[in-house]
């Protein structure tokens, strides 16, 4: 049996800090805070992610599921409809998404990826 693994911040996983590329930043200086808590062969990682104010451009090869912790971005997919999400909100982002996240006050998810 193997013990659960909680989607939380914990100091112990290793932090990872960054940005998005000079190239898609579309407005503002966001900074992210990654903490990944699960990783597995074959591509599956799960943890939890913060951004600061900023747009950029996001274009997705993976499967993301995300749950919002705390703050508010506004999602917007090329041609279609934007989407405020903020705390408690939960949502599927599919291989083939482009479009900007925005991030209006500093947000944090918890995020299961798979590739």
């Amino acid at each position: 049996m193997t013990d659960p693994k909680f989607l939380a911040v914990d100091t112990s996983a290793d932090l990872e800090e960054g940005a998005p590329a000079a190239d898609r930043v579309i407005s503002g200086a966001p900074r992210f805070r990654t903490w990944n808590v699960e990783e597995q062969p074959g591509g599956l990682y799960a943890g939890v992610w913060e951004a600061t104010p900023g747009k950029w451009a996001v274009s997705y090869d993976e499967w993301e599921y995300c749950h919002i912790l705390s703050g508010v971005s506004v999602i917007a997919e090329d041609g279609g409809e934007a989407r405020t999400v903020r705390a408690g909100d939960s949502f599927v982002l599919r291989p083939g998404f482009k479009g900007t996240w925005e991030v209006l006050e500093t947000t944090r998810k918890e995020y299961v990826i798979r590739l």
